[in-house]
């Protein structure tokens, strides 16, 4: 790149003093601060295991689509029982977790549970090396723990083959982080004139623009971003996952990132399209507070009847969300019993009218949980 061209939001002579129009973005953001306060309240009104049942599933799906974002893919059980295991909440049998899993748990958590904690260098660093336990990235030996030092040429966000890659992005050169970081952290900790959503906003945009490491900048960005949230709404627990709509706007997201990244110092709409996110996501929530009360009724209604642990473990993974069909033979491979013994969970749950054959079964019979207005 030539030293005097100005494409991007670090080279320009007025960075980091980020402005927005005020007035354009109050109305989007009363919403969201309804929008939060409505869903606090609510989750207020509900007893301590349900909210912790809440807090359990969103935080399982942010740990899961913040790392989807970067195409990476974890076990859902396994990120469950890590969480399950630190919180406190009882799930039953835990699934096996490794360190890799551990790392990005360890990192969401410390960034909300201990919102009020101050965030330093060090700390970035620890989350940083908790998501490289190994010390690689793939089957790339990264700088782990530290700044990235650009020994293999500039950091660019690229894409595209090999022979004709485009570059996005490229970051501040290693020989600035120190001072950029030092800024961002001054500004993060200290006094704030921003909204504090707002403040969540900025706080994602600098800390991925700067792009301190090199791998996981998107992951502890977020974590950044959610924290500030945490503040914002002076809670431990969480109740709606921003990552979780991030990665369902995966696009509009890389897009509007790019944009702003080669803009100027007006964040306007960069903000406008963070907080018309946030919304949907907290409005999106309401289908997980539905869903814990569905699972609490559900297990309400059948306290009384004698189930094993086979039929338990199954029937939560389907009030929790099942992916794909539910037949004998999953059923067996999953409750690691012989295809005799899953008929006869399943059969016994049918003549209970806990589950029901599913009308679109196709070539193999499946099941499904019997709706709540046809249970006896």
């Amino acid at each position: 790149m030539n030293g005097g061209d100005k494409h991007y939001l670090w080279q320009r002579d007025d960075w980091p003093r980020w402005r927005y129009n005020h007035q354009l973005l109050a109305p989007l953001l009363a919403q969201v601060h309804q929008a939060q306060g409505h869903l606090l309240g609510r989750m207020h009104d509900m007893g301590m295991d349900l909210r912790d049942q809440a807090t359990l599933r969103v935080l399982t799906e942010y740990v899961l689509k913040t790392c989807e974002i970067e195409c990476e893919t974890l076990n859902p059980d396994s990120v469950r029982s890590s969480i399950a295991r630190r919180l406190g909440v009882d799930i039953g049998a835990l699934a096996p977790v490794d360190r890799h899993v551990d790392g990005v748990v360890d990192m969401v958590l410390d960034a909300t549970q201990e919102h009020n904690t101050p965030l330093s260098a060090e700390r970035l660093f620890g989350w940083h090396a908790a998501l490289f336990p190994t010390g690689y990235s793939g089957l790339a030996k990264i700088r782990v723990g530290h700044w990235r030092d650009d020994a293999q040429g500039p950091m660019q966000v690229v894409s595209g083959p090999l022979h004709r890659q485009k570059v996005h992005y490229e970051a501040p050169p290693a020989q600035l982080l120190d001072a950029e970081m030092a800024d961002f952290l001054s500004w993060f900790n200290g006094e704030q004139t921003d909204d504090p959503v707002i403040q969540a906003g900025l706080a994602h945009l600098w800390l991925v623009s700067i792009h301190p490491f090199e791998d996981g900048n998107g992951r502890i960005a977020r974590a950044v971003g959610d924290m500030a949230l945490a503040r914002a709404e002076r809670s431990t627990q969480r109740y709606y996952s921003l990552s979780a709509q991030i990665q369902r706007e995966r696009k509009a997201y890389y897009d509007r990132l790019e944009a702003t990244q080669k803009g100027d110092m007006d964040v306007t709409d960069w903000l406008e399209w963070f907080l018309a996110c946030l919304l949907r996501s907290i409005q999106g929530a309401e289908e997980t507070l539905a869903s814990v009360l569905a699972k609490a009724r559900f297990w309400q209604h059948w306290a009384g009847t004698p189930l094993n642990d086979r039929q338990i473990k199954l029937l939560n993974q389907l009030l929790d969300g099942f992916d794909g069909k539910l037949t004998s033979s999953k059923w067996a491979a999953i409750a690691k019993c012989s295809q005799d013994t899953a008929l006869r969970d399943i059969t016994e749950l049918l003549e209970r009218n806990v589950l029901q054959k599913s009308a679109a079964s196709g070539r193999s019979t499946s099941y499904e949980l019997m709706p709540s207005s046809a249970r006896s």
